[in-house]
Order: C-alpha cells, then sequence, then structure tokens
C-alpha cells in the first residue's frame, strides 16, 4: 500500500476519475482519452502523468503511440484497504449495537410482550 495517498490524491480530480472510468472499458490512447473533454492533449498527458505516478495505469509505447491501461494490482490495494476500513466500521457498530441492547435492558431481562 506504499501509493495510497498518491491514489487517493490522484482519484480526487473528476477528470482522472472519468479517465479511470474510460480506462475500464478497456485500452485507449492519449488522443482517445482526450476526445471527451474540453482541454488540449497535452492537459490530459499531465493528468495520466498524475495516473501513472501513482501507480493506477500502465503506459506502453506502441510506434508512436503510447496506449494506457488499468494497472489492476492498484486498483486491489485500494480495495484491501477499503475492505480493512469497512471491518473494523463493522466492529465498532457491533460493540455500538451491545452497548446499546445492555442500556435497554441493564440486568439481561427479556422483554415480554
Amino acid at each position: 500500500m506504499k501509493n495510497l495517498n498518491a491514489a487517493f490524491s490522484a482519484l480526487a480530480d473528476p477528470t482522472r476519475r472519468a479517465i479511470l472510468a474510460r480506462l475500464a472499458l478497456g485500452e485507449a490512447t492519449v488522443m482517445e482519452l482526450a476526445d471527451p473533454f474540453e482541454m488540449s492533449q497535452p492537459a490530459v498527458s499531465r493528468h495520466l502523468k498524475v495516473l501513472e505516478g501513482a501507480g493506477l495505469i500502465i503506459r506502453r509505447a506502441e510506434g508512436t503511440k503510447r496506449p494506457c491501461r488499468l494497472a489492476p494490482d492498484a486498483i486491489a490495494e485500494i480495495d484491501q484497504w477499503l475492505s480493512w476500513l469497512r471491518e473494523a466500521m463493522s466492529r465498532n457498530f457491533d460493540r455500538l449495537d451491545n452497548v446499546l441492547a445492555e442500556l435497554e435492558n441493564p440486568k439481561g431481562e427479556k422483554n415480554v410482550e
């Protein structure tokens, strides 16, 4: 999880999230990624550089083109961290449920209705 801070920083930008959503559909070139945005190709390239630096995408050279794709290991690291966070929150809620149950019924008596 060495790049977790960089990944979340990169994901904070809506353009970068949109680029990742497009790459979820498959590999794309810079020009293909720039097409739906009202920004220059160099501006999109700067976003790609941030995503690559965060380990979220992989770029390769193919002649004059530099196709990009998602880096599956980076997404797995984020998912692992979020899973740990979900489990911790669930344990906290379970403890809170136990405290509330004790407050409602301090002597362990059963409610008869």
